[in-house]
């Protein structure tokens, strides 16, 4: 014999707690919930509200209604209208506000009336407006009359019609011109109409809850939507995407099971990043490590090879002199000018890169003033002429002596341009010409070198700037050069964030470099010296 077992109370319980947190259900209840406020609203919003708000409407066009009369009233009487004219103008008026319109003149007599029953508002003047004496009628006379408003322009009553069981609008008044004017709007349609609106409202609301409810059943069927979206964030965290989210809030099993995802996410995701993290600061600390023993091994091995030099040199006259190989004062003299050459060369290599590190790192802070960039050039020229002239070569300045201003540095402006100066001096050739000139770019000023000679190739441009690279060892060291002049200007351009560069011509090769114009302001040049 078999027995149904039946749930234990506390399982009831748990699975009524489900229930209620079960997207069936709150889809259920929502619409439901919307349905019935809706359609509440409607009957109140109708019952209460629609039947105020058409009187007051009604009202109003009545009183528009009356203004506009008197307005053809007061042609016709003037003679400026025609009855045909006026009757015309009056139908078109009264036509829009759905009201009976009776006129009379001073003598009773109708001057216009749209209505079937004229003779019954007229009455309706005679006997119940004005008490039965013309023009003086007792206005609250009879029970069946109440008067809403009274102005010097017009009376508007509620009055019942006994005859048509049906409460009416009354607006009546006397214009200058002496017309009086009867408009009357009855009650009993607005009444009906907002019935009958009740009941459709009532008829539909059944008909929406019906409707609500099937839909709610048949939305329960989205119950998959979440779980398939639950097993593609799965998918997705399997293949270590942690961008994958569940953004639901709601207290069911679905939105419990993508709480715990979305937390096992995160955990995985912050020791995923950490164990990277950790792993690309030990790479940069493995590159840095490798660049500064490339850096100083390469500045070992340069420093070296261009003291080697001038110390074997320094050494083997001094062993010549000490062992009295020149006799005579004139070999002597030219012992020691050898020396005192070679020293002087290595300790301008020692300040270069003095000056250079200082740079680099920060170390010595500008002076940021104006001064007169034209004059400047034209001095450096000046100053290198001699020596250009020296080695054949027609060193000239393309522009004023004075009057262009800029603001940076001096003496790091001086020194940039001497040595493209010294630079542009060794490596000239062919026709051996200098030119030095500036030009406006923008707020900046732009600084040229140009000198005859040898193109210098595109892959060996980004290399110049770097220290001790030299594109013609042979000749640099012929006149003595260390390649430090250009990573000089390099650094200098870099702290003060100013461009420098170099460009081709058919006929030799133009050095560049920017400084900040005089239009720049008091508060960049702090900024500057700050810096």
């Amino acid at each position: 014999m078999l027995h149904t077992i039946r749930p234990s109370r506390s399982q009831r319980s748990e699975e009524s707690v489900r229930l209620f947190h079960s997207i069936r259900f709150r889809i259920t209840v929502l619409i439901t919930a919307i349905v019935l406020s809706m359609t509440c609203t409607l009957l109140l919003l109708n019952t209460f509200f629609v039947e105020p708000y058409y009187l007051r409407t009604k009202r109003r066009d009545m009183a528009d209604a009356y203004g506009a009369v008197n307005s053809v009233m007061n042609e016709y009487m003037g003679g400026s209208l025609s009855k045909d004219d006026a009757t015309a103008r009056l139908d078109q008026m009264v036509s829009p506000y759905s009201v009976d319109l009776l006129i009379i003149d001073s003598s009773w007599q109708i001057i216009y009336s749209n209505s079937r029953d004229a003779g019954i508002m007229l009455k309706k003047v005679q006997d119940t407006v004005l008490g039965g004496y013309p023009f003086r009628g007792n206005f609250d006379a009879g029970s069946s009359t109440t008067i809403i408003e009274k102005t010097d322009a017009y009376t508007l009553q509620k009055s019942y019609d006994s005859r048509l069981n049906d409460n009416f609008y009354e607006l009546w008044g006397t214009y200058g011109n002496g017309t009086t004017v009867l408009i009357r709007m009855p009650l009993l349609s607005v009444r009906d109409t907002i019935i009958m609106t009740n009941r459709f409202i009532q008829i539909s609301g059944v008909l929406i809850f019906v409707v609500g409810l099937l839909a709610a059943s048949g939305f329960s069927g989205l119950i998959s939507n979440p779980i398939k979206h639950l097993s593609e964030i799965a998918s997705r965290m399997s293949s270590l995407d942690f961008n994958a989210r569940y953004e639901g809030h709601d207290k069911s099993e679905i939105g419990v099971l993508g709480q715990k995802m979305n937390e096992m996410s995160r955990n995985l995701e912050e020791t995923i990043g950490e164990l990277k993290s950790a792993n690309m600061e030990l790479q940069r600390d493995i590159e840095r490590k490798t660049q500064i023993d490339n850096m100083r091994k390469e500045f070992l091995s340069n420093v070296s090879h261009d003291l080697k030099t001038p110390i074997a040199l320094i050494q083997g006259y001094a062993e010549g002199l000490k062992d009295g190989i020149a006799d005579d004062p004139e070999s002597s003299a030219y012992y020691c000018d050898v020396i005192l050459d070679e020293a002087k060369k290595m300790n301008t290599m020692v300040r270069r890169l003095l000056d250079l590190n200082q740079i680099e790192f920060g170390s010595e802070k500008p002076v940021m003033k104006r001064f007169d960039l034209a004059r400047l050039l034209h001095d450096c020229v000046s100053a290198n002429r001699l020596t250009a002239g020296q080695n054949g070569i027609d060193l000239t300045y393309e522009g004023p002596e004075s009057g262009i201003d800029a603001w940076s540095d001096e003496t790091k402006v001086d020194e940039m341009i001497t040595n493209y100066l010294s630079n542009a001096i060794h490596y000239a050739s062919g026709r051996k010409q200098i030119r030095v000139w500036e030009t406006d770019e923008g707020s900046d000023r732009r600084v040229h070198v140009f000198n005859t000679g040898a193109q210098i190739p595109e892959e060996e441009q980004d290399k110049i700037w770097e220290k001790f690279y030299k594109i013609d060892k042979a000749r640099t060291l012929e006149y003595g050069g260390n390649g430090i002049g250009l990573s000089i200007i390099k650094a200098i351009c870099d702290s003060y964030g100013k461009p420098c560069g170099v460009l081709n011509h058919p006929d030799g090769v133009e050095f560049w470099f920017d400084v900040d114009g005089s239009a720049m302001n008091a508060s960049d040049a702090r900024a500057q010296d700050a810096r």
